[in-house]
């Protein structure tokens, strides 16, 4: 599903509700049948989250925030992390301080998780900021193996999706003075 709308609709606030991570004035989010609200731990497990800003510490190289939140998400066994890299075009650079990076670099090790985790929503806030048109077709390649996979996505996106999405839902929030 699809959050479309002007700069200051609500989209970014909706995926914050939706996220758990605010809460909304009235009414509840539910996620199989259960309110978030009430079993947030169980949610959070089937949940990832990157939002506008890439939630990255710029100080860390890539290859130290890709282990970091291995680690605060309770991935105990580290995959090998080079050939991820390395379809993210980061190989080469995953020992550089993410602060000397290009803005497309650091969404993509922001973008990292995508391959990593085993959440079963994605919840993402214009995941494309910053991409070249390549990285926006491998991004949405990997959308489409998430979603063959069982998997769901609730994104925002000022830019067209150029894959064809067979479910693909768009709700259009509108700014209201």
């Amino acid at each position: 599903m699809q959050l479309a709308g002007p700069n200051g609709a609500g989209k970014t606030s909706l995926l914050r509700i939706i996220a758990g991570f605010s809460v909304p004035d009235e009414g509840a989010i539910f996620y199989n049948q259960q309110a978030i609200g009430k079993h947030y731990e169980e949610y959070a497990r089937e949940l990832l989250f990157i939002g506008h800003k890439t939630g990255v510490n710029v100080q860390l190289s890539a290859i130290e925030n890709v282990r970091h939140w291995l680690h605060i998400n309770g991935y105990t066994n580290e995959p090998d992390l080079y050939p991820i890299l390395a379809k993210l075009g980061l190989v080469g650079l995953e020992d550089v301080p993410v602060r000397m990076l290009s803005a497309g670099q650091q969404r993509r090790v922001a973008l990292v998780r995508l391959w990593l985790s085993d959440a079963k929503l994605w919840v993402l806030d214009e995941p494309f900021t910053a991409l070249d048109k390549s990285g926006v077709a491998f991004l949405q390649q990997r959308f489409s193996e998430h979603l063959n996979s069982g998997g769901a996505i609730l994104l925002t996106t000022h830019q067209d999706l150029t894959t064809q999405f067979e479910n693909l839902q768009t709700v259009t929030l509108e700014y209201r003075h």
